[in-house]
């Protein structure tokens, strides 16, 4: 079994998609590694690393590979040498990237969406998203302080005393959940939100103000597999209202919510922009899906109404090492997962199996892209 580590090609990708430390454990199942050269220089780790523990490295080393691991989806015609009917192992996207889906079909590839796998007990070392998310909502935080002008915490000096930094995060999923653990650290005022009224105790329990939609009975805002769903429009004006009367108050807003295979929800608009304090900032972690915020741009600092807009294409990519350490270790929990020793390869089951798997046998298989 060769499983082949691709260097990534996507513009602003830092991550690798295998440590030494994953190169090593999938070497003990029985498999070969084969990495690119110069695959993980960006995520800081050398061509030597991955040789010392055991990896080849070489320009080859798709060629022949039985699994192909990546962060994001390689091109097609970059697999042309790789065994017939491997595995793609990575985030593919699968909504934005559909014709890259379509060729891995054509190619006879079987490609298994990383970011498909289902919230559930046994998958949550598998799962990308989570692993991804909470060093996100950690580095727009950071990001966030960067770019404000004054400090977070309340400082007592015999110069006069300087006011906590308040920040409001909306969204509280991982990201948010780490993004409010983060504010608390440096000092800020923290408070929060979320359509799903179970996370009020979560936000709570981090130290943080909930700021909850009272008035609108029966919302819980809770779909499948612990996402969000798309509220009510009796709901949406009701946050609306809330949220702009809150958020006027605001130093720092970190917006993070995301619907999967739709675009971005608009959280803030200009006119609540234009209520909030000069020198204040708004990072918008959905910036890539369309944006939580009016006017915000990838990897663009925007200024609005003297607000400072942020937001990262690819947020995760701006914490390389550690973000290529956990993603690494999610790719090797899930095949380690099934891993059969009698055949030298990984089995998937059809819970997991069937949740991740886009292709098979030259066609699209998978009923969230079909549907």
């Amino acid at each position: 079994m060769r499983i082949a580590v691709m260097k990534e090609t996507a513009p602003g990708e830092t991550r690798v998609a295998a440590s030494p430390e994953t190169v090593k454990k999938f070497i003990a199942l029985g498999a070969e590694v084969a990495v690119e050269p110069g695959a993980g220089l960006s995520a800081s780790i050398a061509d030597a690393d991955y040789a010392a523990a055991g990896a080849i490295v070489a320009k080859d080393a798709v060629k022949g590979a039985e699994i192909v691991l990546g962060v994001q989806g390689p091109e097609a015609a970059a697999l042309k040498t790789a065994a017939k009917g491997a595995w793609i192992v990575a985030g593919l996207d699968p909504f934005g990237q559909r014709a890259r889906i379509d060729a891995y079909a054509k190619a006879g590839f079987e490609a298994l969406a990383m970011e498909f796998m289902p919230r559930i007990t046994r998958a949550q070392s598998m799962d990308i998203l989570s692993s991804q998310s909470n060093l996100s909502g950690y580095k727009a935080v950071i990001e966030a302080a960067n770019a404000y002008g004054r400090a977070f915490p309340m400082m007592m000096t015999a110069a006069g005393t300087v006011s906590a930094a308040k920040a409001f995060i909306m969204g509280v999923g991982v990201a948010g959940l780490q993004a409010i653990a983060t504010a608390r650290r440096l000092g800020a005022q923290v408070s929060a939100t979320d359509v799903r009224s179970a996370t009020k105790e979560q936000i709570m329990s981090l130290g943080a103000k909930p700021i909850f939609v009272e008035s609108v009975a029966g919302i819980e805002g809770e779909g499948a597999g612990g996402y969000a769903t798309e509220m009510s429009a009796e709901y949406q004006k009701a946050q609306a209202e809330l949220v702009s009367a809150h958020i006027a108050k605001q130093d720092i807003v970190i917006t993070t919510a995301l619907i999967p295979g739709r675009a971005a929800p608009r959280l803030i608009t200009d006119a609540q922009i234009k209520t909030m304090k000069p020198g204040s900032v708004i990072f918008d972690l959905a910036v890539a899906q369309g944006g939580n915020v009016e006017g915000s741009k990838p990897d663009v600092t925007v200024v609005r109404h003297g607000v400072k807009i942020i937001g990262y294409a690819n947020t995760p990519a701006h914490l390389a090492a550690d973000a290529s350490a956990l993603f690494s270790r999610n790719l090797y929990n899930f095949l380690s997962a099934f891993w059969d020793k009698d055949a030298g390869r990984p089995v998937l089951d059809e819970e997991i199996g069937n949740a991740v798997r886009l292709t098979l046998a030259g066609k699209v298989v998978s009923e969230r892209l079909l549907g």
